[in-house]
């Protein structure tokens, strides 16, 4: 009998993590690590249903604050030696990154962040429109300034990397089991003493809240606020682009709201709109899982022109897949993440703003130790 299939649940743990994501499989990994054996992974249907699944899978080296770019840093490292260390391959390859400036005050706002990353180690260079022409050719960089070269950027396949993190979750002991719903956090004195499950309650010395989009209802029921909000995210992937270089950067059009990442010889183009849709949870089915939301030609349409206008071979290459998907945000861009102030031992970390996968790693590695 598998693992997943098993009637009980474990009645007493010292761990227990809500959300099989990236977040709370890096955070079960990084526990089981550091020997806390006696872990238990719940997710409601299967590991990576909600949001993680259909991330872009960028892991980017330059972040706002000297603390994200070492979370960020971690995540690197830790990629490069996951398959070695469990067999599960993760796609993980570094390939750079470009950002683009078409405005003075653009390329100032990155050369300032250029300045600042340095200190903390980020091999980063400012380049001018001519070399950027040169990482990425086909580009059009004649109403650029210049902009930013980053060698260390990298992406990975987000399920596969997830699954590398519970295979080494496992490894060391600790128990993952899908299919599992957590419908209350369990309180007693002002500290938390378990969950209630569609399957049984299970005792637990803490709790961490991994759940994303969902966390902040199920944090609400203990009287927890997290401010954060769902958005819906657009990109589409192109049909295969012949010659299509595999180590091709990713290539960040700050100022059209609009990304480039080589995906197996195709394109996946992603937006992030000034005007993006609201999502509240009223708009998602109960068992939203590997689920896509219905999209609106209509709201991204100049986005895609303008990625048309950057890379004008996009205007002689089909699109293959048009995807709108779930992802959550806080008010001040930044993650949530530590114990929560008024209930002891209840640890959260969620609200990742599309950076999770990036920043996943490092976000496991500081949890468990906060653990």
């Amino acid at each position: 009998m598998s693992e997943t299939s098993m009637p009980d649940l474990p009645h007493d743990v010292q761990v227990v993590i809500i959300g099989g994501g990236i977040g709370g499989a890096s955070i079960a990994y990084h526990l089981a690590k550091r020997g806390v054996s006696d872990v238990l992974l719940l997710e409601r249907d299967k590991i990576t249903c909600g949001t993680t699944w259909h991330a872009a899978g960028l892991v980017g080296t330059l972040w706002p604050t000297k603390n994200m770019t070492q979370l960020g840093a971690y995540s690197h490292r830790l990629y490069q030696e996951l398959e070695a260390e469990t067999g599960q391959a993760t796609g993980y390859k570094r390939n750079g990154s470009i950002s683009l400036a078409q405005t003075r005050e653009r390329l100032e706002e990155l050369t300032r962040t250029a300045e600042m990353a340095r200190v903390f180690g980020v091999d980063v260079e400012v380049v001018g429109p001519k070399t950027l022409g040169e990482l990425y050719p086909g580009v059009v960089t004649s109403d650029l300034v210049g902009g930013l070269h980053l060698r260390n950027d990298g992406q990975t396949n987000p399920i596969d990397t997830t699954m590398a993190l519970v295979k080494g979750a496992r490894m060391r002991g600790a128990t993952v089991r899908e299919g599992v719903t957590v419908t209350r956090i369990l309180t007693e004195d002002g500290r938390v003493t378990g969950v209630a499950t569609d399957q049984g309650n299970v005792k637990a010395r803490k709790v961490v809240l991994t759940g994303g989009m969902w966390s902040r209802d199920l944090a609400a029921k203990v009287g927890v606020v997290l401010p954060l909000f769902a958005c819906e995210h657009y990109y589409v992937v192109t049909e295969p682009i012949a010659g299509l270089p595999s180590k091709l950067p990713i290539m960040r059009d700050l100022d059209h709201g609009v990304y480039f990442k080589e995906d197996a010889g195709k394109l996946l183009i992603g937006f992030f709109e000034d005007n993006a849709n609201p999502l509240p949870m009223s708009k998602l089915p109960e068992k939203f899982s590997f689920g896509e939301l219905p999209y609106e030609p209509d709201h991204f349409e100049k986005y895609l022109e303008r990625a048309m206008t950057r890379y004008p071979q996009l205007q002689n290459v089909g699109i293959g897949t048009f995807f709108c998907g779930p992802e959550s945000f806080t008010t001040d861009n930044q993650h949530l993440m530590g114990e929560a102030p008024l209930l002891k031992n209840f640890f959260v970390a969620c609200g990742f703003n599309s950076r999770g996968i990036g920043g996943a790693g490092g976000i496991g590695k500081v949890m468990a130790e906060w653990i």
